[in-house]
């Protein structure tokens, strides 16, 4: 059983047993109800890593229990009826029974969550501009162990940094699933809009059980209470529309109210000696003098210590690259440690970053390594190792290969020059070992790994070039698969695949992928990346959902999923990787989430 084996992952890692302790966050049943059909409602909820393994459920339609005998691993039930009224679940525990909140039940295949549309505005050269709705996050804002959802909003005139051009204001919301909206945060002028600007962290930093959120601010940010960070009277745009002047800041905002709780100067500055470097300062630093390469910035949550989360907040990675951790505590923001790649006995790690992070415990010792593209940065805020593979564009972190001791690192890369010969690689997440390639010519700009084909065990990998390939390496099909996004969607224990508004289930007997649901009315974000709002597993059993915007930008669409399945697995958010890959999901190029374990067939033959 399943279940058994998901059990040694949480317990040793978050040390129920007595050793060292992550925090886990405190989350309700997250029971849904969805009609299927005429005559069915399909439920669902979630097995909290907290749970024993005895701990059997009984279901509640109504004042109805529709279970004989209390129902043991599953978490999930069809009811065949027509009525719609509420549904609970009752936990029972040896002789403890506690109680889920009822649920109505759900008419449509997903949820309508009314959002609120900035109004448009104008640039200082005249051009009109109005909002889209971006990328989420989840996160336990209030404290009642449900989900609140952030959200970012961007204009439409939002600029990638090579772009020149003024952009309209980025907007931070909060929303109960009701619609019921907590706060809005406008970062203001001097914040640029775009993908590489904004990346912002909603997790509970300091423990209390009331998540926080962080993010880069700066002069004239508007915190949810209506309070200006430093002076909202400056502008530090300039006649391209970039922003490389001024003071810059870090944030950190109370998930409550969206006040700002922390203020402090954002680390690394643009330059290390000079306030306000003009071009050829910059490029001096970062490799060119225009914004490029200074403005990326990347960020994330890992626990360095073992015990507590730490913020990462990362700036740069074509040339120079800078992490800074950050703790959260007594309500200040401290500076727990700063590598930089300029330092001296660090310059094999310059220029060897991605679009995106990922946190892991690479070497097993219970605590958290950021893996930053072609390099991976140890605990204590010193360089583990650099692969040299140079930049990259796409990357999965993951027990990928599970024959094989530990993680495994699957990337897209970018960099001709640095990447021998292969643009697609699996490497050994704990020393950075290249195991296998793809051969390319160029920039590789997508890449992704799932466990897709019940023949091979572990996951299979493809990318941009060639065709799909098992976890050893062997070519097993000439077709690509799309490659956008990843989802643990029907009964199975093989993983699907989302891409634009659209969920795949790749059919190996016939080398065709074929249409599980069509998003009807909703859409994906960031252009030909074609991701979701938002996908994680946030309510329900183990299997993801998946949020997308309304065409019309007036609501997200949480879609659940409503296959039955008989395998029960722990829910997702209580193991450590897989919840901060959630918090991460949002980072400059989304890419899906994966837990520190392989979820497929070998789960079932160990059993």
């Amino acid at each position: 059983m399943i279940r058994n084996i998901l059990a040694f992952f949480i317990v040793a890692l978050y040390g129920f047993s007595g050793g060292a302790q992550r925090l886990m966050e405190d989350l309700d049943r997250g029971t849904v109800a969805i009609r299927k059909d005429k005559e069915e409602v399909f439920i669902s909820w979630r097995l909290l890593g907290t749970d024993s393994e005895n701990t059997k459920f009984n279901i509640y339609r109504g004042t109805k229990k529709l279970n004989e005998e209390p129902i043991a691993n599953v978490t999930n039930f069809i009811d065949k009826t027509k009525e719609d009224t509420t549904y609970r679940i009752e936990a029972i525990e040896n002789d403890r029974v506690t109680n889920s909140k009822a649920v109505k039940v759900w008419s449509k295949p997903y949820l309508e969550i009314p959002i609120q549309q900035p109004l448009g505005g104008k640039t200082p050269d005249g051009v009109e501009y109005s909002y889209t709705a971006n990328d989420c996050s989840v996160a336990d804002l209030d404290g009642d162990g449900q989900y609140e959802i952030i959200l970012k909003w961007n204009p439409t005139n939002a600029k990638d940094n090579s772009h020149e051009g003024y952009t309209g204001n980025v907007f931070l919301d909060a929303y109960e699933f009701d619609g019921t909206r907590l706060w809005r945060i406008d970062l203001g002028k001097n914040i640029r809009a775009g993908a590489h600007y904004t990346q912002f962290i909603a997790y509970d930093f300091d423990g209390d059980g009331f998540a926080e959120v962080a993010c880069k601010t700066a002069d004239g940010t508007i915190d949810g209470e209506g309070n200006a960070i430093g002076d909202p009277k400056l502008d530090y745009r300039n006649k391209e529309g970039r922003i490389l002047k001024g003071e810059e800041y870090l944030s950190i905002f109370e998930g409550k109210s969206g006040v700002a709780l922390s203020t402090v100067d954002y680390i690394p500055s643009r330059h290390p000696k000079i306030k306000n470097p003009d071009a050829r300062q910059l490029k001096e630093i970062w490799g060119d003098g225009y914004g490029n390469r200074v403005d990326r910035f990347l960020a994330g949550v890992g626990y360095f210590n073992g015990k507590k989360p730490s913020l990462i907040m990362a700036r740069g990675y074509y040339t120079r690259s800078v992490l800074v951790a950050w703790d959260f505590k007594n309500g200040k923001l401290h500076q727990r440690w700063k590598f930089d790649s300029n330092d001296k006995g660090n310059e094999a790690y310059a220029g060897q970053g991605n679009h995106q992070l990922a946190i892991a415990d690479v070497d097993n010792d219970g605590k958290d390594e950021v893996v930053y593209g072609a390099m991976t940065i140890d605990d204590d805020g010193t360089g583990l190792y650099s692969s040299g593979l140079g930049h990259g564009d796409a990357m999965h972190v993951g027990d990928l290969v599970p024959k094989r001791e530990g993680l495994e690192i699957w990337t897209a890369q970018e960099d001709r020059s640095s990447y021998r010969g292969h643009g697609l690689w699996l490497r050994d997440a704990n020393t950075g070992e290249t195991l296998w390639g793809v051969k390319a010519r160029g920039d590789v700009g997508r890449g992704l790994s799932a466990n897709v084909d019940p023949r091979y065990e572990g996951n299979e990998m493809w990318g941009a070039v060639g065709g799909l390939h098992n976890a050893s390496g062997e070519k097993i099909s000439n077709e690509r698969l799309p490659m956008n996004f990843a989802i643990w969607w029907d009964g199975d224990l093989l993983r699907e695949l989302l891409d634009k508004n659209t969920i795949y289930k790749w059919n190996y007997k016939d080398e065709k992928v074929k249409k599980m649901l069509v998003a009807e009315g909703a859409t994906s974000n960031n252009g030909t990346k074609a991701t979701p709002a938002l996908s994680a597993d946030i309510i329900g059993d183990w299997r993801e959902e998946v949020i997308f915007r309304s065409k019309d930008n007036q609501s997200l669409r949480l879609y659940s999923t409503v296959f039955y399945t008989n395998h029960c697995l722990y829910t997702l958010m209580h193991n450590p990787q897989y919840r901060l890959s959630i918090a991460w999901q949002n980072v400059a190029y989304n890419q899906p989430p994966h837990p520190d374990f392989f979820i497929g067939e070998s789960n079932e033959q160990n059993d």
